[in-house]
């Protein structure tokens, strides 16, 4: 049998806080194994408890989430953070995914659906709520747009990334070798200033507009 995916728990809302602990009590395979009202607390509980998974509200007072994500990030780099917020912002949202959040969910999610971004989170991949998940790759229309900076090969590299197909899919499609395409995506991820290829594939899709 598996070990549980032990989860600490951050809302500087006490009685939100311990529900959300005895809800996530009856979700199988995982466990609450600290509790904190904020950041900083949060991160005293990281240093001194193993967890897999830090769960927590996006707006609290002092150290708030999307602080809390940043410090995680510095310190604690391998440790995944699943965001809950009451609010659909939009600014809120795209900086918790360009943070490195590897969730972002709204407070009247399903327990299961938290139960099952906490676990799509430990196994490194990412959640974000189909209500919010458009406002996370908004891009604005005024100045030069990020697809810009693109060399036309790039461009028909990420026309494909943005599909999901996979690096020999791509070398296939475009008579490449495998290792060019590679370079290429890496190009990619440093000029998109994404950290991953999923996310890299989340944005393209929001960005380029389907053909045909």
């Amino acid at each position: 049998m598996n070990d549980p995916v032990r989860v600490i728990v951050v809302d500087d809302q006490q009685l939100l806080r311990r529900g959300l602990t005895m809800l996530l009590g009856t979700v199988d395979g995982v466990e609450v194994v600290g509790q904190a009202g904020d950041g900083q607390e949060a991160l005293k509980l990281i240093a001194a408890i193993e967890s897999d998974v830090v769960l927590t509200d996006a707006r609290m007072p002092g150290m708030d989430g999307l602080q809390l994500l940043a410090a995680c990030r510095e310190k604690h780099p391998g440790l995944p953070v699943v965001l809950l917020t009451t609010f659909d912002d939009q600014d809120l949202v795209q900086a918790a995914v360009h943070g490195g959040a590897s969730g972002f969910l709204l407070k009247d999610s399903s327990v299961e659906n938290v139960g099952e971004a906490i676990r799509q989170a430990v196994a490194g991949g990412m959640v974000i709520d189909p209500r919010v998940a458009r406002s996370a790759f908004i891009v604005s229309s005024s100045g030069p747009g990020p697809l810009d900076s693109l060399s036309p090969s790039e461009l028909q590299v990420a026309e494909l990334v943005a599909t999901g197909a996979s690096n020999a899919e791509i070398a296939t499609a475009l008579c490449l070798a495998e290792g060019t395409v590679k370079n290429y995506v890496s190009a990619l991820l440093r000029k998109l200033d994404q950290r991953d290829r999923t996310r890299l594939a989340l944005l393209l899709a929001r960005l380029i507009e389907p053909t045909g």
